[in-house]
């Protein structure tokens, strides 16, 4: 049997920096990593570009596009793909794909690591080799593999900031896990017959999360400079209603004007359920205000950026929202 064929796509991160004058600095591109596996010859053909190097704090949607694009262009010839992220923004890179390359019947892989490839103590290796694994198996659409955890795209957080296991799954069962580089599937993503690209997105999304006492101007703030404003509440949700401030109006001013606002929760687990509480319900029923209940706020941000790319309609916008794409969604009424 011939062996697969997959392309590493490099964007930097810890997996690829180096120590320089002021700490790590993304500097190795793909082909470089890759000198570091030679082993991963007997899982799998691999080939390489370059799409940028930078620290995934410095990502921002415009290179969710590139690699969107680089998907795109060689989506024909190869198998699979294993995408090279920094960790502290692999999980918006996750979502965002999971919306802007739709349906695809290929395995999609991002993949990193807590510590650089060149250190001696490093799971930049393992996870190359995982990631490799499941890109070149029956897996499909957008994942993320870390750790041996296989986990879907929308699904995924980065939970620890240094220790190796890094990630986890959100309110949904791991995909898989790679143990001795052999892919044990739990569940199989849906795919289409052919992948669905998108190119066009609207960053112009904002994220508001409420402390005890925050004054409203906040939230008045940025829907008066954003499309749309995530507003991450207490526990199931609702919104606060201070003397000092009235939230309630702010958001029906917001709403007025045409923007889209989604209430989520702080908690990671769960989710939402705005009918529980009085603070809930005071808007759930009265205003056209969208709820996250399971999804991420990775899943949320990603989504709406999406989807406003496509429609500035808030009834095309509350529709295409609760239409689940990759499972990100699912516990709503």
């Amino acid at each position: 049997m011939d062996k697969k064929k997959i392309l590493l796509i490099g964007t930097g991160g810890t997996i690829a920096s180096e120590m320089g004058e002021n700490g790590l600095v993304p500097e190795l591109t793909s082909d470089q990593l890759l000198r570091y596996i030679p082993d991963i010859s007997r899982i799998c053909q691999v080939e390489c570009v370059q799409v940028f190097s930078l620290d995934s704090t410095n990502i921002m949607p415009q290179h969710w596009v590139q690699i969107v694009n680089a998907l795109r262009e060689q989506y024909e010839r190869y198998d699979g793909f294993v995408i090279s992220h920094g960790t502290d923004t692999m999980a918006y890179t996750a979502a965002a794909l999971s919306y802007l390359v739709q349906g695809s019947p290929k395995p999609i892989v991002l993949t990193g690591a807590q510590k650089p490839i060149g250190f001696e103590t490093t799971d930049s290796k393992q996870n190359l080799r995982d990631a490799f694994a499941v890109a070149a198996s029956d897996m499909a659409g957008v994942m993320l593999v870390f750790n041996g955890k296989v986990i879907l795209g929308t699904r995924a957080r980065k939970t620890r900031s240094k220790s190796f296991e890094a990630f986890s799954s959100i309110n949904y069962p791991l995909l898989g896990m790679v143990q001795d580089g052999r892919l044990i599937p739990y569940i199989r993503p849906d795919s289409g017959e052919r992948p669905v690209f998108y190119d066009q997105i609207n960053s112009n999304v904002a994220l508001l999360k409420l402390i005890p006492g925050l004054d409203c101007g906040a939230a008045k703030w940025f829907l008066e400079h954003n499309d749309a404003l995530i507003m991450e509440s207490f526990g199931v949700g609702g919104l606060p209603a201070y003397e000092a401030g009235d939230y309630y109006e702010t958001v029906k001013d917001g709403l007025d004007a045409g923007k889209i606002v989604v209430m989520t929760t702080q908690v990671e687990n769960e989710g939402s359920d705005l009918s529980v509480y009085h603070v809930g319900t005071a808007i759930k029923r009265s205003l056209p205000v969208l709820e996250a209940y399971d999804m991420t706020t990775e899943a949320v941000t990603a989504k709406l950026m999406w989807i406003l790319g496509q429609t500035r309609d808030p009834k095309q916008v509350a529709r295409m929202f609760y239409d689940t794409v990759a499972n990100d969604i699912l516990a709503f009424k």
